[in-house]
C-alpha cells in the first residue's frame, strides 16, 4: 500500500471518503428503484444484497474503504435520526397501551429464545443479539440501530438482515391465511401481525391483505413496537460499557460508547409530535430516511465477506426461524389469555 493511501485510511477526509461513498450511493439508487418495483422485498434488502454481490464479485480496492466505512456507520446513524421525523409519539400512545402486554411478552420471548436457542446452536453472541433484536422489534431498522453499539462484523449484520427478510416474506404469505383459518378478528390479527412480523412494510402488506381495519391497527402497533428500540439501545450501550470497564479497557469511555444518535432520534420525534415539522415536507423527510438507510445497508453489504457468511452454515437461519416461531406463538397465546382474539 502506498503512503498517501495509508494516510487516507488512517485519517479519513471528505476526499478520501468520496470514492466509497459515491459507490454506495450509486448502488443504493439502483436498489431504491428496484425496491419500488419489488415492494415486498424493499430497497434496503436489495441494497444489502447488491452490496454483497459487488463486494464478492468485483472486490473494490482499498481506496473505497474509508467511504464505505463512513456510509456503514455514520450514514447509518443519520438514517435512524431521520426515521424519528416520521414517528409521532402521541399517535401511538393509545394503541401502545392497548398492545403493551403482548408487545412486552413477545419482546421477552424473542430475547430469551435467541439466547437459549443461539447457545444450543453455537451461534456467537453478537449475531444472537442482532437476530433477537431484529425479530423482537423492527427487523432491519432495529439491527441498524444496535450495530453502532455492539460493533459486529459486517458479514454478521448482513447475515442477520437477510435472515430476518426471509421470514418476513414467509409471514406476508402465511399470516393472512392462518389468520382466516384461526378466525381471528380484525383487531386480533392486526395485533398479531404488528407484534410478530418484523419489518414495517411486511406488517403493512400482511395486515391489509387480511382487512383494511387489520392493516390500520397492525401499522400503529408496529410503530409503537418500534419505539422500544430506544430503551434496548440504551441497555445495550450500558452493557457494553460495563463489559469494557470490567475487562480493564484503557480507552474505556461511557461518552464514546453512548448511542447519542438515539437522543437525536428522540429530538426528531419530539419535533414531529409538537407539530413543528410542516406536513408538506414530511413525505420528503420519510423518503430521505428511507434512502439513507438503503445507502447505509448497501455499504454494509459492500463490507460483507460472503465466504464467512457461507461458513456460518445453517445455524443462524435456524436461530431466526426458532425465534420468529416463538414470538408468533407467544403473541397469539397472550391474546388468548387476555381475551383479545
Amino acid at each position: 500500500m502506498n503512503a498517501p493511501l495509508a494516510a487516507a485510511l488512517a485519517r479519513p477526509t471528505l476526499r478520501s471518503r468520496a470514492p466509497g461513498l459515491l459507490l454506495a450511493i450509486a448502488i443504493a439508487l439502483v436498489a431504491w428503484w428496484l425496491g419500488r418495483l419489488l415492494p415486498l422485498i424493499g430497497g434496503p434488502v436489495i441494497g444489502i444484497l447488491l452490496g454483497i454481490a459487488v463486494r464478492n464479485i468485483v472486490a473494490p480496492d482499498a481506496r473505497f474503504t474509508p467511504g464505505i466505512a463512513f456510509a456503514g456507520k455514520q450514514v447509518l446513524q443519520w438514517s435512524i435520526i431521520a426515521l424519528g421525523f416520521g414517528l409521532s409519539l402521541t399517535q401511538v400512545a393509545k394503541t401502545g397501551l392497548e398492545s403493551l402486554s403482548v408487545t412486552l411478552v413477545t419482546l421477552t420471548v424473542a430475547f430469551l429464545s435467541a439466547w437459549a436457542l443461539g447457545r444450543w446452536l453455537g451461534v456467537h453472541d453478537k449475531l444472537k443479539i442482532l437476530i433477537g433484536v431484529g425479530t423482537a422489534i423492527c427487523g432491519g431498522s432495529a439491527i441498524a440501530a444496535v450495530t453502532p453499539i455492539i460493533k459486529p462484523d459486517e458479514h454478521d449484520t448482513a447475515f442477520a438482515i437477510s435472515t430476518i427478510f426471509l421470514f418476513n416474506v414467509v409471514a406476508v404469505l402465511l399470516f393472512p391465511l392462518l389468520g382466516h383459518l384461526l378466525h381471528l378478528s380484525d383487531l386480533g390479527f392486526g395485533l398479531w401481525a404488528g407484534t410478530a412480523i418484523n419489518d414495517t412494510s411486511s406488517v403493512v402488506a400482511a395486515g391489509y391483505s387480511f382487512s383494511h381495519a387489520a392493516g390500520d391497527y397492525a401499522t400503529i402497533v408496529k410503530l409503537t413496537r418500534a419505539t422500544l428500540i430506544i430503551p434496548i439501545c440504551l441497555i445495550l450501550a450500558f452493557a457494553v460499557a460495563a463489559r469494557e470497564k470490567k475487562m480493564g479497557a484503557t480507552d474505556f469511555s461511557l461518552r464514546r460508547i453512548f448511542p447519542w444518535f438515539i437522543l437525536w432520534f428522540l429530538v426528531a420525534s419530539a419535533l414531529r409530535t409538537a407539530g413543528l415539522i410542516p406536513v408538506a415536507i414530511q413525505p420528503a423527510l420519510h423518503a430521505a430516511a428511507e434512502f439513507l438507510i438503503i445507502v447505509a445497508l448497501t455499504a454494509i453489504g459492500l463490507s460483507a465477506n460472503l465466504r464467512k457468511m457461507i461458513a456460518s452454515g445453517p445455524r443462524p437461519i435456524l436461530l431466526g426461524l426458532g425465534v420468529w416461531a416463538a414470538v408468533s406463538v407467544s403473541s397469539l397465546a397472550v391474546q388468548l389469555l387476555i381475551g383479545q382474539l
